[in-house]
């Protein structure tokens, strides 16, 4: 890779910087206390499921955009229906639910740190509402938080990482994506910006093909080697 001189870094949100099924499975469980932990990761495998399909299905053009909002309902009702819920009102309640996720231990540190020598930009699938409230829940840090809404798409559609080079003001080349995804850093990566994968258990591993910039164990580590790369840069 080319020297790493960058101007701003970009976070992917949900995964990378808040645990997205741990809420999830924390609204499954509001909505069904009775439910054993098996039944309830086949709930939540059900709702990441139609997530990961109609977002596919908008990125293919099979269906038009909707928020991540209409996309929560509608797992929210899927979930309810297989676990025999009908009341009306704890299905809003857990259609919510991926607004109270869990930050990982590292985050709110490792954004603060980052902060301090990088404008941090959120960029994420999540609806502008959405991302509102999950920021606010789990404390999150930023500069600016972009939604995908903004687009009408979802990523990684390049028109989303389009967004977060033109609120920054600077070529993709100075810009670094950072995500528990490798889909994510591939899209990015597809409109020029730079690239950091951080492990979380919940990512997208990379596979051996991919070449990102930095790859880190979590956020201290991802500042350890920025101020090394940056430092190193002059």
């Amino acid at each position: 890779m080319s020297e790493l001189e960058i101007d701003a870094v970009v976070f992917d949100v949900l995964g990378t910087l808040v645990d997205e099924p741990a809420g999830i499975r924390a609204g499954i469980r509001e909505l069904a206390p009775s439910l054993d932990d098996p039944r309830i990761e086949e709930l939540l495998s059900l709702w990441q499921q139609h997530i990961d399909r109609e977002q596919r299905r908008i990125l293919d053009g099979g269906r038009p955009y909707v928020t991540s909002d209409v996309l929560d309902r509608e797992a929210a009702r899927l979930v309810a229906d297989a676990a025999g819920v009908g009341d009306p009102g704890a299905v809003a309640a857990l259609a919510l639910s991926g607004r109270r996720l869990p930050p990982w231990p590292d985050t709110v540190a490792g954004l603060a740190r980052l902060a301090e020598r990088f404008p941090l930009i959120g960029l994420s699938n999540a609806s502008r509402t959405a991302l509102l409230q999950l920021n606010a829940h789990a404390g999150l840090r930023w500069h600016q938080a972009l939604s995908a809404e903004d687009a009408r798409t979802y990523k990684p559609d390049a028109a989303v990482y389009r967004l977060a080079v033109t609120v920054s003001g600077r070529p993709p080349e100075r810009l670094l994506m950072v995500a528990a995804h490798a889909w994510d850093l591939r899209g990015a990566q597809s409109l020029g910006l730079r690239t950091a994968y951080v492990a979380r258990p919940v990512g997208d591993p990379p596979a051996s093909s991919d070449r990102f910039d930095l790859r880190a164990d979590d956020l201290a580590d991802l500042a350890d080697q920025l101020d090394k790369a940056q430092g190193l840069s002059g």
